[in-house]
């Protein structure tokens, strides 16, 4: 996945402490990496996969 010109996004809950990520969406699904290191490759998740997360964190699957 060319991630040449990416827009990455970091969510509004982030705690500002550096123990984030940041998403970027791109025609050929999603990429997510950690905030502490950026020089490290982000995770590359297919639309279904994010979809599939998402949907997981919506019904609160992955509640504490």
């Amino acid at each position: 996945m060319d991630l040449t010109g990416a827009k990455w996004f970091k969510s509004t809950r982030s705690s500002g402490n550096g123990a984030c990520v940041e998403v970027a969406i791109t025609d050929e699904g999603v990429a997510v990496r950690d905030t502490k290191d950026r020089t490290k490759a982000p995770h590359i998740y297919t639309r279904a996969e994010w979809d599939a997360f998402i949907g997981g964190v919506k019904d609160g699957e992955f509640d504490l």
